[in-house]
């Protein structure tokens, strides 16, 4: 395999990592807006980042579940 196509693998995960990250984000934002401006205000974004963990656990579960 070349290195070339290593590399291009490598940036199609880490874009495909970036959309899925960037859609549960999205998601978090119109479904819980208190918990993201609360995360902004007070600049702890462990809430957020746990809420984002639960967001990704629960569309990884149910997509194993229909598979």
């Amino acid at each position: 395999m070349s290195f070339f196509r290593v590399g291009l693998s490598l940036v199609g995960i880490i874009g495909v990592l970036a959309a899925t990250l960037a859609g549960a984000t999205i998601w978090l934002l119109l479904t819980e807006p208190m918990t993201v401006a609360d995360a902004m205000t007070e600049q702890d974004l462990t809430p957020l980042a746990r809420e984002l963990a639960g967001i990704l656990y629960a569309a990884l579960r149910s997509l194993l579940r229909f598979l």
